[in-house]
């Protein structure tokens, strides 16, 4: 009787064992979106309290660095007021570019670039040290973003890291492997805001934290069979 009950134990630690050599081939699993069509998103709009840099080309007293305010404006020299949130950088661009040409400059050209994205947010779960949602006060890229959740915990499979982005209508979603971009064989991908990223639990990994839990329980199982 007491051959059987050891068998038993061994052929938990062997299923155990299998299941983490499993974990090595998660990520082919699950489908892979191209990721220039996950990062390729539509165009960031400006909000509340994110910060601009704006430059003029060739007219360094028009560059500034704005916030924009509670009431979604920013102000230049020259021009005023002008609305900026819910407006695309492109579309924010050509509303400055409009309104100094309107004050004499012949052919403007202006450029916009989004320093802090106060007015953003990303989401982080999974096998993360912490998950929740996370403002974005610059731009981040993957790497970044999970480093926000204080890192991957120990039962994480950073080959398996899936993004979901709403882009209008439509929602993308993507799989990076983490090692990869690290070791530089993967881009590094540009999270955007409201991006909601997942990290993968490695089926061997929870197994084998779960058994090491248990083991205690089962050593003294086996010894108290073993003396009665």
């Amino acid at each position: 009787m007491n051959f059987v009950r050891a068998a038993a134990v061994a052929c938990l630690l062997l299923f155990l064992s299998g299941c983490a050599s499993k974990g090595s081939v998660l990520p082919s699993s699950f489908p892979q979106v191209d990721n220039a069509v996950a990062v390729d998103a539509s165009e960031y709009h400006i909000g509340s309290r994110d910060l601009l840099t704006i430059t003029v080309f060739q007219i360094k007293d028009l560059d500034r660095e704005v916030r924009v305010n509670n009431a979604g404006q920013i102000s230049l020299p020259l021009v005023g007021a002008i609305k900026a949130a819910g407006r695309t950088v492109g579309e924010l661009e050509q509303d400055i570019a409009s309104g100094y040409r309107a004050h004499y400059l012949q052919d403007p050209q202006v450029t916009v670039f989004v320093k802090e994205f106060a007015s953003q947010r990303v989401t982080i779960n999974g096998a993360v040290k912490k998950t929740g949602i996370f403002p974005m006060t610059s731009r981040l890229s993957l790497l970044q973003a999970v480093s926000l959740s204080e890192g991957l915990s120990d039962t994480a499979n950073e080959n398996n890291v899936v993004v979901f982005r709403r882009a209008g209508d439509r929602q993308m979603v993507a799989r990076f492997d983490l090692e990869a971009i690290r070791e530089g064989r993967s881009p590094d991908p540009e999270i955007l805001g409201d991006d909601i990223v997942v990290v993968d639990e490695s089926e061997g990994e929870v197994w084998l934290k779960r058994f090491i839990q248990i083991a205690p329980i089962l050593t003294a199982w086996v010894f108290y069979t073993n003396n009665n």
